[in-house]
This record gives structure tokens, C-alpha cells and sequence, in this order.
């Protein structure tokens, strides 16, 4: 207990001395974290909205005016046997039109004008995967009957693109977090090394009289515990404080897709904020003294 007590009163009475420091390495790291945060938030929201376009996710496959039901029955038990379906549904040209309809008064549009017209809509069938990422098959399988089908459009290339962004944006975003965080790693490394050249003098004495390494080294390790904890805690008060307008600005953009902005979003935060700041601050401290001490 008194070896913690003077490691923490030592630590807090050079943060104090070397306090443009401190505030140089501090601010950086609040810089790290505000970033560091913001691209969890962003690949979260990406990957949740991913997940949600996926669920979505169906095969359509426009079938030709007058196709026999008993040949439609007969593709749709086919296509239904395939491993990679799970549902397959029909929809004639009457329910295609009512539903158009349907969607366009939801909207607030004037449908006046459909009453009476030719109907121009094809019967399909909807077909929904056991997993929305593998449409390729179904799809080729349905393009293959050319005498009922007449148009099946291609979705694996745009969810293929979803896919491929998300993990450029997630690669982009921790090649510009390792930088930062290097540079943080670097500032906290020269504080604490300042720290220890100012106070030079006073070590070699606590060593003359037998003090231990462990006495000398914990005090400057705390130090940089302190700075991790302090850029830390001052990050989960900022977002904190902009969670409102991050919700905001989130709805904005997404619409009606959710993008997992829950509690588990905030404790995960909030886990990987404290850790990376403690770790950063800890291991620029103990890097400086373990080379200081050799």
C-alpha cells in the first residue's frame, strides 16, 4: 500500500512538472480516440445496414404474359428444391398492379390515372435465400427457363460492392488509426522521457540508496496510465455530449435502415475508448523507462 501510494503521489507530481507535455500528449491522445470511435460508429452503422439490405435481399424473376400455371408450378418446385432457397412465391399481373398501386397512395401520389388502364406489370416469382449473398445460382438457374422467364435482374454485384466498401472503409480507417496512434505513442514515449531527464538527479540518488527499479519505473508508468485514462475519459464525455446530434445526423442519412445504435454500440465504445487508452499510455511510459533504465 505505501509502495502505491508514493508511485501514484510520485506520478502526479510530474504530470504537474512536465504539464505542456502532459497536455501535448493528453489532447493527441482525445484526437486518437475521437477517431478511433467515430470509425466504430461508422463500420458499425455500415455493417448494420448491410446486414439489414441483405434481409431484404430476393430474387425476382419476371415471367412471360401466359405461361402455363402447370409449367410455373413446375419451375417453382424446382427452384424451391435448391439447398440456397429458402421461399419462393408467386405473384400474378393483377396483384403486381394492386401492389403498385398500393405503394404509390402510401407515398401520397395521385393513382387516378391506373384506373382502367392495360395492365403493363409481368406476373414474377420471389424467391428468398438462405443466405442473401448467394444469389449467383438461383439467379443463372431462373435465367436458364427462357421459355418463362423473361428478366431476372442482376443484385449480386451491388451487394458485392456493399461488401467490398465496408472492408476498404474498415482497412482505410486503421491504416489512419495506427498512424495516429503512433504519433500518440511517440508523445507519450519524449513526455515521459522529458520527465525522467528532469528528474535524473533524483533517480540516481533513489538508486544510490537501494531503491528498487520497480520504485523507480511505476511512478513514470502511471504517468502514462493517467494520460490514457484522462484522453479517455474526456472522449466518452465529448461523445457523450454529441450523441444527440450523431443520432441526428445518422437518421438523416440512413432513412428507415437501422444501424444498431444500441446499448451494446455504447458499451462496446466505451470498452475499446478506456482499453486503447490505457494501453497507449502505458506502453509509451514503460517503453521509455525500460530504455531510460538499461
Amino acid at each position: 500500500m505505501h509502495f502505491l501510494r508514493f508511485s501514484v503521489r510520485q506520478a502526479l507530481q510530474g504530470l504537474w512538472r512536465n504539464s505542456v507535455m502532459t497536455f501535448a500528449a493528453t489532447f493527441t491522445m482525445i484526437l486518437m480516440l475521437i477517431l478511433l470511435s467515430a470509425l466504430v460508429i461508422v463500420i458499425n452503422g455500415v455493417e448494420s445496414g448491410l446486414e439489414y439490405i441483405e434481409s431484404r435481399v430476393e430474387v425476382r424473376a419476371e415471367l412471360h404474359d401466359g405461361a402455363l400455371d402447370e409449367r410455373v408450378d413446375g419451375l417453382q418446385a424446382r427452384v424451391l428444391a435448391m439447398p440456397e432457397v429458402a421461399e419462393i412465391t408467386y405473384t400474378s399481373k393483377e396483384e403486381a398492379l394492386a401492389q403498385f398501386i398500393a405503394d404509390r397512395e402510401e407515398q401520397g401520389q395521385d393513382t387516378s390515372a391506373f384506373a382502367g388502364i392495360q395492365n403493363p406489370l409481368y406476373a414474377y416469382l420471389t424467391v428468398r435465400l438462405v443466405n442473401p449473398r448467394e444469389t449467383e445460382l438461383v439467379t443463372e438457374t431462373l435465367r436458364s427457363e427462357v421459355d418463362l422467364v423473361r428478366f431476372v435482374p442482376d443484385q449480386q454485384t451491388g451487394i458485392d460492392r456493399l461488401v467490398e466498401l465496408t472492408a476498404q472503409l474498415r482497412n482505410l480507417g486503421f491504416i489512419v488509426l495506427s498512424f495516429v496512434a503512433l504519433t500518440v505513442l511517440l508523445i507519450i514515449v519524449n513526455s515521459i522521457r522529458m520527465a525522467l531527464m528532469a528528474r535524473a538527479q533524483e533517480i540516481e540518488i533513489m538508486r544510490l540508496v537501494g531503491a528498487s527499479d520497480r520504485y523507480v519505473r511505476w511512478p513514470f508508468v502511471l504517468e502514462g496510465l493517467f494520460i490514457g485514462l484522462a484522453g479517455a475519459m474526456v472522449t466518452l464525455l465529448l461523445l457523450l455530449l454529441a450523441s444527440p446530434a450523431i443520432s441526428d445526423v445518422a437518421s438523416d442519412v440512413a432513412g428507415s435502415v437501422p444501424l444498431g445504435f444500441d446499448q451494446s454500440l455504447t458499451l462496446q465504445i466505451t470498452a475499446i475508448v478506456l482499453g486503447a487508452g490505457l494501453a497507449l499510455g502505458g506502453a509509451g511510459a514503460w517503453i521509455s523507462v525500460r530504455t531510460y533504465l538499461r
